[in-house]
């Protein structure tokens, strides 16, 4: 690839791209509600004359496909992907273009996926591409599960459009990574997200005759202070796994040992045989202590997104391609695994994958505001690098 003519084909739509991505900024939508996101990009890739297919994945899901130029049409697509959805924060940005919905705001930067996406979609459809491209653009990542929907519906398979997908790739925007750098490593680079939902059933009373009651409240703290050792004593210390609870709810009034008290959390693991271990002993205790204190404890454990996986050897040659353009001093190998969790892993599922973190963070900056915080905004100064590795995975993986 000619790295000056791709980079002046990028400098020459960066403009418009800042101004596509701060629209999606200022109108952010929820999962599977991404109804003027879906929009605007299907009109972009009409302009643009690529073929896709919309309304996927409950509605609002869009995968295009361009074919290759070099006379293998019929060879199997490199993917890319972008999300869509926004999440339910109120925006304290300031911005002239924040959120115009209140409660609602782009504060995990898939405005920005989005923009490079359609970045990579122009510069793409305008250079010789030796094999087929997929674009997606996925709805509900922040707990939906888009991926899971498209992948089912046919997105990788070629059951929707164009031949089918042979490697996938995705990036999310990093506050801790520099500008200018991008960021991955082979293996689990994110990991599983299950959820906790406990319901603590005991007998309720009045608040001065404690003895009549089975005190859910006293039992729930009891499970809340038990189910700590399933990281400090059930889990190697060379594994990570992580148990919390985020919510307990109970009672009525300060007069009233209510009847039930509701727990809920997550699971985060590296492994399968951490995450199950860890499921069986969240059910196990919390059972078990409730039952010590003469409760019941209904336990459900719902399974959420798998571990996301980068495949070894594909994730070697995006390093290989990455520091060839890009020089080894900006391409960092990330040294650990996060525990925060995406469902881009169900595209890794099913083919090889390679997920990377792309910097957002000013050089010379302390600190950044970091993802879901009501004052995050995807650095704009991002954008010409994340549509450059788009581009240069798609025609050099």
């Amino acid at each position: 690839m000619d790295t000056p003519d791709l980079r002046r084909r990028i400098a020459a739509e960066l403009e418009s791209l800042r101004a596509i991505r701060h629209d999606l900024h200022a109108h952010p939508e929820l999962g599977y509600r991404e109804v003027r996101t879906s929009g605007v990009v299907s009109a972009e890739l009409t302009r643009l004359n690529i073929a896709h297919a919309t309304g996927l994945a409950g509605g609002t899901g869009i995968v295009a496909t361009l074919p290759a130029t070099t006379g293998a049409s019929a060879a199997p697509a490199i993917g890319l992907r972008a999300d869509m959805d926004a999440l339910p924060i109120h925006e304290e940005t300031g911005l002239k273009y924040a959120s115009t919905t209140p409660g609602l705001m782009h504060a995990c930067g898939h405005d920005g996926h989005t923009t490079i996406l359609l970045g990579a979609a122009r510069i793409l459809s305008a250079i010789p591409r030796p094999r087929p491209v997929t674009l997606v653009f996925q709805p509900a990542e922040e707990g939906g599960g888009g991926a899971e929907r498209l992948c089912d519906e046919g997105a990788l398979d070629g059951r929707i459009l164009g031949p089918r997908v042979e490697k996938m790739f995705g990036l999310h925007g990093w506050p801790d990574l520099e500008l200018g750098k991008i960021s991955t490593r082979p293996g689990p680079l994110l990991a599983s997200t299950d959820e906790i939902r406990i319901r603590i059933v005991g007998e309720q009373s009045h608040a001065a005759y404690p003895h009549y009651s089975r005190d859910p409240i006293v039992a729930a703290a009891h499970v809340v202070v038990a189910l700590q050792s399933v990281v400090s004593r059930n889990t190697s210390p060379l594994d990570a796994c992580v148990v919390t609870l985020g919510t307990i709810k109970g009672g009525t009034a300060t007069n009233i040992i209510p009847q039930h008290v509701t727990l809920s959390g997550t699971i985060r693991s590296l492994r399968p045989e951490v995450r199950q271990h860890a499921r069986q002993r969240v059910r196990e205790i919390a059972e078990g202590v409730a039952a010590g204190m003469g409760c019941r404890a209904e336990v459900e454990l719902d399974e959420g997104y798998p571990v996301t996986y980068n495949d070894p050897a594909l994730t070697e040659r995006f390093f290989e391609i990455a520091r060839s353009a890009l020089g080894a001093d900006r391409v960092p190998l990330t040294p650990f695994p996060t525990m925060g969790g995406e469902d881009f892993s169900y595209y890794a599922q099913r083919v090889p994958a390679v997920f990377f973190c792309l910097g957002l963070r000013p050089a010379g900056a302390k600190s950044y505001p970091t993802l879901h915080q009501p004052d995050f905004d995807f650095n704009d100064d991002a954008l010409s690098l994340g549509v450059e590795m788009m581009c240069r995975a798609a025609i050099e993986a």
